[in-house]
């Protein structure tokens, strides 16, 4: 979609949108000209507050291409989650809004007459990540219904052999790099696997012992015994004070439970990631076709990258018998963006690395990763981004050790509202006080339902960057990026000066070519 076509989306969001303040003091602070609106932008960004920490700032107009302001735009910077501007518009550019990510099914014959496959069966992933309960009623055998279809299609009945997970597809570390090891147990540090599974993490559900001195009631949603508990939880007298910890050693599948929880508590909702994850997939995968009335003979077991090295697939003796595909890439990329979800983005970023292989062949010692980062590095070049404003090494913004610069940012988002997918981009973006990680943000104002932009958020990094149209009817983009700030006031969000010039864009009166 071309710039008018951005324009015409844009103007169509400001209809009936805009909330301005009614106290007068207010209502005389919205800038009517660059000027005063430079000076008010100015104010903010050099807030003696900002002295010991980085605050970049690049704001530039789609209509005429004048820089409106800029502060620090060419430091480098952590982007935290505005790196996923960067991965879901290389996916978008080389796999298309319509692509999708096919997950196979592999024997060495036909089922016979009666409805056996004689060996094993081989469930081949490439990283689909759209297999999991929210996007299918909460229901995982629904998700991965299509599959036990194609198989049931050719009438097998019973598997004489293995279940093998297969997550040969992606070669590397299932984490990636620059990611610290206290992610590793949280839901946005999950494992990266071919066979991805309900985002590779679970609900862990507590409740109450039924009696004081008793353990905890623990369960998982969905429910399996992939995971074990060592519940080390007690139940303590009403009133008492909710204390529960959660530890997954590294590489296990063992979760230990301690704390304290009261007897008259309602209960909580904890979130809990798993070690080998393709584990887990032909496990709800052998539930899903006991369902089907189809009985596996043999045992359940996964393969990965090294055990292909070692072992390969060779495709000339295997046949597929059944496949399933995810959800297209435009609907991806919205279940990416609007959550800041991590390990769809660095799914994505190891499939398209895969892809833009000759023959799809990785030389020894390079990871899909690393080949996703080349197609990466090739892409931003493309988008006219200058050597030297721009080092990544994984997907998602994880990773500590991904620099950008806010003039990089800008310029990417320039080139994406031109490109042939941009109503697509721009669209699986958050919107201010509506959707995504922007919901709860800058309701109220001219900004709410009226800019489009990714978040990103690290313990000592904050961006905003995206789309926004002015009460004048202009279009700009732009990207703040704040690092390395510590806020001495709990009750004031370190977002809020970024917040603060997104409404003071979306409520400019004036125009560049004033």
């Amino acid at each position: 979609m071309k710039i008018h076509s951005i324009h015409s989306l844009l103007a169509s969001l400001l209809v009936g949108l805009f909330v301005f303040p009614t106290h007068a003091q207010e209502t005389t602070q919205v800038p009517e000209t660059i000027e005063s609106l430079q000076k008010r932008i100015t104010d903010l960004v050099c807030k003696t507050q900002y002295n010991a920490g980085l605050f970049g700032v690049k704001i530039v107009s789609l209509d005429t291409k004048k820089t409106i302001y800029e502060h620090d735009a060419n430091k480098l910077f952590s982007p935290a989650s505005n790196s996923k501007l960067y991965t879901m518009a290389l996916a978008l550019d080389r796999l298309g809004p319509d692509y999708r990510i096919k997950t196979s099914l592999y024997a060495k014959s036909k089922p016979n007459r009666w409805g056996t496959l004689k060996g094993d069966l081989v469930v081949y992933g490439r990283g689909d990540p759209t297999i999991n309960v929210k996007l299918h009623s909460n229901d995982i055998y629904q998700a991965l219904e299509p599959l036990v279809t194609s198989l049931a299609n050719t009438g097998v009945k019973r598997i004489s052999g293995d279940l093998i997970g297969d997550e040969s597809y992606f070669h590397g570390p299932p984490f990636g790099s620059g990611w610290d090891w206290g992610d590793l147990e949280n839901y946005y540090g999950a494992e990266i696997s071919t066979l991805t599974i309900n985002d590779n993490n679970l609900v862990l559900n507590l409740k109450p012992g039924n009696h004081i001195d008793t353990p905890c009631q623990l369960s998982l949603v969905p429910a399996t015994d992939y995971l074990k508990f060592v519940n080390q939880t007690k139940t303590v007298a009403k009133g008492g004070k909710r204390n529960i910890h959660l530890y997954r050693p590294v590489a296990e599948n063992v979760i230990y439970v301690s704390g304290e929880m009261a007897v008259d508590d309602t209960g909580s909702h904890e979130d809990v990631t798993m070690h080998n994850p393709a584990g887990l997939f032909i496990t709800f995968f052998k539930e899903a076709l006991a369902k089907h009335g189809i009985k596996v003979s043999g045992k359940l077991r996964t393969v990965n990258w090294k055990d292909r090295e070692a072992q390969p697939l060779d495709f000339k003796q295997w046949a597929e018998i059944g496949s399933m595909e995810s959800l297209p890439m435009r609907d991806i990329i919205r279940e990416v963006q609007k959550p800041s979800q991590n390990l769809y983005t660095d799914l994505m970023l190891a499939h398209v690395g895969r892809k833009m292989l000759p023959d799809g062949v990785l030389s020894a010692n390079t990871t899909t990763e690393d080949a996703g980062i080349k197609a990466f590095c090739t892409f931003i070049e493309e988008a006219g981004i200058k050597k030297g404003e721009t080092f990544f090494e994984e997907g998602s913004g994880l990773s500590r050790n991904n620099l950008t610069t806010p003039n990089a940012t800008v310029t990417l988002l320039e080139y994406m509202s031109h490109h042939k997918c941009s109503d697509v981009y721009i669209n699986a973006l958050p919107i201010a006080g509506v959707d995504g990680t922007l919901r709860k943000r800058m309701k109220g104002t001219a900004a709410a339902g009226n800019i489009h932009a990714k978040t990103g958020t690290l313990r000592w990094a904050n961006s905003l960057s995206g789309y926004v149209t002015t009460a004048s009817g202009e279009h700009l983009v732009f990207s703040m990026m704040l690092n390395r700030f510590h806020d001495a006031d709990p009750n004031r969000a370190k977002t809020a000066d970024m917040d603060a010039i997104a409404v003071m864009l979306a409520g400019f009166t004036g125009k560049t070519t004033d």
